[in-house]
């Protein structure tokens, strides 16, 4: 049967009951035929009579006309997802019961599938007698709405079980919605915050904020994780993060604004305890470092106190040094950080009372949150508790400083005017900076044991060398005065040798002198402008008679070498290293000596081709009593003529080093400043 035949048999049938009578046929099939909401049509026994084109798009396909019952569609549910028997469905019922059926929601499904929410709304006809000839079914596809619905429950159930606060207001501020969040948050219930301006949880010195985020909002910009403060009933100010977004009309226009707020104050308690560990950290890496460099004691303990008062948040802290007076009860005040020593000064220094005693007896940390309610504090005479006039200590925090061998030097003392503020992170700080101090300090107090000692050494050496020098020197006239006696050959040989020998032991004892003096601060130079080739020239005749194996050979041809110094140090210098030159290369023949002049320096290098330095020996080599290993270790000297070569060069404000490959030989060098022609 044709579809558009239906209409005709419709209009003949139920013209009366449905349409106009003023309409002719035509006209009211266009009207139905181009409606877009679903029209059709049954007779009495419930068979699809009619339908228009939005009803086979609802449906999703075209229902054979006269054959079909009650309904076009495929299936039908109820608007639970329960099936819906086709003769249930709500066409079928306003048959079979003659009446109207309004708006009960069924769920259509079509053959691909897919599901549609629809109101229907069948109406009965009836002929001019009464009598049953069908019903008009309309239609009503609420797909869209039902998500819409369903959407914006879920959403609102996102919104209102939130851990964020949501609140959304309108551009003027007004506040819109107040999730259960916000109430937790801000202690207001909807009630009291709906209605009322946003203002009323931002606190009065930030409300410039609400301006520039509106006007943000205006613009249809978003506003992301900004950190700031707002305020609570109670009148507290929390951290929080916040995020704006605009919300638009249909129309797309901004109407107003949704906010996001996350209470961020165990983030920010995070944050800070972790920034709070990364500058205790650096810190004690810091006062590690320092205090384990620094071998002075006043300093090391200075800084101890210093950065320990401030770490603990202190107002004023202390290192006693554990020195008990005759009467077994003082100690020694050394160090003060925050305030003066003369506040303590007129108070005397603390005794063996039972606070004290604790710390210096080493039995532990004492930390208290209010030293005045301490049942150890307040039983001594005369004071029976803090002098009058002392510094005000109510929060107190006292830690033994113990050497390694288990000695207590000591005790880091800490005050604070107000109750409960040093905590186990501070006394933590504290124990383990005290740990690092009493290290240092015990190498302090050995390195002054070890400078004292050195000091006796060196004065020990200075006078051994300058009793030696004077029966040497008396040996040597002797010496001298056989040699021009004898006339015996082999006499005459011994005499040599041994005068060679003796030279040596001289050069030896002037050699500890000259270091003696130096660490004395008595090496004194005698400055003059010389010629260095002449100087030069004549140090080659000193050492070339003293070696047939080698030739020194000078390789320069610049007459004039003025400089300004000690002539006599620096031609030692020069003898020295000429010596050391022959003495390390046993096996060759040759030793060059080179003169290089620039407009700042002149650069006197010696370069032999013997035995040479390792790099690692090269960077001690100009140490004091510093002997190479290898070969040189078998060779005369007590380490001294670099030594104090280096030290000669710098006085003259000169550079002195070596460049060197073992077995290839090595090269001296030092430069003294130029005085020009």
């Amino acid at each position: 049967m044709d579809r558009y035949a239906a209409p005709q048999t419709f209009n003949k049938r139920y013209n009366n009951n449905i349409l106009n009578p003023e309409m002719n046929n035509y006209t009211a099939t266009n009207i139905f035929e181009n409606l877009p909401v679903a029209i059709y049509t049954c007779d009495e026994m419930g068979h699809v009579t009619y339908f228009n084109k939005a009803a086979t798009e609802l449906w999703g396909r075209t229902p054979v006309i006269g054959e079909d019952l009650w309904c076009g569609s495929w299936k039908i549910f109820q608007a639970n997802g329960e099936p819906l028997p086709m003769d249930s469905c709500p066409m079928a019922r306003a048959l079979k019961e003659k009446r109207v059926i309004e708006g009960e929601e069924i769920v259509v499904e079509r053959p691909d599938g897919s599901r549609r929410n629809v109101l229907p709304y069948p109406v009965p006809t009836f002929d001019a007698s009464g009598t049953l000839t069908g019903a008009i079914n309309t239609l009503v596809d609420i797909t869209q709405q039902t998500r819409d619905n369903a959407q914006q429950s879920m959403l609102a159930a996102i919104i209102e079980s939130s851990d964020d606060a949501i609140i959304s207001k309108t551009l003027d501020g007004i506040i819109t919605s107040w999730n259960r969040a916000a109430e937790k948050m801000f202690g207001y219930t909807p009630d009291e915050a709906i209605g009322r301006h946003i203002t009323l949880i931002i606190p009065p010195e930030r409300l410039n904020e609400e301006s520039l985020i509106i006007e943000k909002i205006r613009n249809g910009e978003k506003i992301d994780h900004f950190e700031t403060m707002r305020l609570t009933k109670r009148g507290e100010q929390i951290p929080i993060s916040l995020t704006v977004s605009p919300v638009k009309g249909y129309d797309g226009r901004v109407v107003g604004a949704s906010k996001i707020a996350r209470n961020i104050w165990a983030q920010k308690i995070a944050e800070e305890g972790l920034q709070r560990y990364t500058e205790n950290l650096e810190a004690l890496y810091s006062i590690g470092r320092i205090i384990s460099e620094d071998l002075d004691i006043e300093r090391i303990l200075q800084k101890v106190t210093d950065e320990t008062t401030r770490l603990a948040g202190a107002a004023f802290g202390a290192f006693f040094y554990n020195t008990i007076d005759a009467g077994g009860e003082s100690y020694m005040l050394y160090t003060l950080s925050g305030a003066p020593k003369e506040a303590f000064e007129k108070f005397g220094m603390p005794r063996n009372t039972a606070v004290f005693n604790t710390t210096f007896s080493g039995e532990g940390v004492l930390r208290v949150d209010d030293i005045t309610k301490d049942p150890r504090y307040g039983k001594n005479t005369p004071h029976h508790g803090m002098p009058k006039g002392h510094l005000p200590v109510v929060s107190y925090l006292a830690v033994p400083v113990i050497s390694k061998s288990g000695k207590v030097i000591g005790g880091l003392f800490f005050g604070h005017p107000e109750p409960g503020i040093f905590k186990k992170e501070h006394e933590a700080i504290v124990v383990n900076i005290a740990s690092q101090a009493a290290v240092a300090l015990d190498n302090a107090k050995l390195y002054e044991e070890i400078k004292v000692l050195n000091a006796r050494k060196d004065e020990f050496i200075g006078i051994a060398s300058h009793e030696l020098k004077t029966p040497l020197t008396s040996i040597s006239g002797y010496l001298q005065i056989l040699e021009r006696n004898l006339t015996s050959d082999i006499n005459l040989g011994f005499v040599k040798k041994t005068k060679t020998q003796l030279d040596k032991l001289l050069n030896l004892v002037t050699d500890l002198l000259d270091v003696s003096k130096i660490h004395a601060g008595m090496l004194e130079l005698k400055m003059e402008t010389f010629n260095l080739r002449a100087l030069i020239i004549e140090a080659i005749e000193i050492v070339q008679p003293l070696s047939e194996s080698h030739k020194i050979i000078l390789n320069n041809d610049i007459e004039q070498l003025p400089i300004l110094g000690d002539k006599h140090r620096i031609e030692q210098v020069i003898v020295n290293l000429l010596t050391n030159a022959i003495k390390y290369s046993p096996k060759a023949s040759q030793v060059n000596i080179d003169v290089i002049k620039t407009d700042k320096y002149l650069t006197v290098t010696v370069k032999d081709f013997g035995i040479g330095i390792s790099k690692e020996q090269q960077e001690q080599i100009f140490s004091r009593f510093f002997r190479a290993d290898g070969l040189a270790s078998h060779m005369s000297g007590l380490g001294l003529g670099l030594y104090i070569s280096k030290e000669i060069i710098d006085r003259h404000k000169g550079k002195i080093g070596v460049t060197s490959e073992p077995g290839k030989g090595s090269e001296f060098f030092f430069s003294i400043p130029f005085t020009g022609e």
